[in-house]
């Protein structure tokens, strides 16, 4: 009950800060606020598995790879192919795609897999480590280099990048906002399976 609780109010959370964000930070700082959030994320799942609450950590597990391929989606939709030309970096941006490529596959994994299985939490923990240094050389190398360009409109492309992750956790999410597995498999093209 308290974990159900928990994740409602991150829910509400999310979606007001995406609201109230929209209008006053730019894309940069969004996608920061993401990173933050769904590290805080991986945390509570370390918890509920200790505590060995498979209810609890599957619905955390569900609502990390939602926001992960929300976020992503939108990043490479919106984000990446104007820093492309911002930076003229295809080295750094061909890598994050890679990267993103493969936090999907795990994430894919994840999906396709029974929760008790032993290995279960040993995939969302790599994945978590897996995005934690993604998301380590964004912030570290991929922000500062587009922000420096001056040759974007980064507020502008918060609200596009803000709206589209709504479009999207819209698909993944039932009318209360919870993941639905069913839909967010079906997004993995894993409809079939589990």
């Amino acid at each position: 009950m308290r974990t159900e609780t928990h994740l409602k109010s991150n829910k509400q959370a999310t979606t007001k800060r995406a609201n109230a964000s929209t209008a006053k930070h730019d894309v940069i700082v969004l996608l920061k606020q993401d990173h933050a959030a769904v590290k805080k994320m991986f945390s509570q799942y370390e918890k509920l598995a200790k505590q060995e609450d498979i209810q609890g950590k599957v619905k955390i597990a569900n609502q990390i790879c939602a926001e992960l391929i929300a976020h992503t989606t939108a990043e490479e939709e919106v984000f990446y192919p104007a820093a492309r030309e911002a930076t003229h970096d295809d080295d750094m941006l061909n890598e994050a795609n890679v990267e993103h490529d493969s936090a999907r596959d795990l994430i894919g994994q994840i999906q396709s897999m029974d929760p008790k299985d032993e290995m279960y939490d040993a995939k969302v923990k790599v994945l978590g480590e897996y995005i934690a240094h993604h998301v380590e050389e964004e912030e570290t190398e991929m922000f500062p280099m587009v922000r420096e360009s001056k040759k974007l409109n980064l507020k502008e492309m918060g609200v596009t990048l803000s709206r589209r992750k709504q479009v999207l956790m819209k698909e993944l999410c039932n009318s209360a906002g919870e993941v639905v597995p069913q839909q967010l498999r079906a997004k993995l093209g894993l409809a079939g399976r589990h």
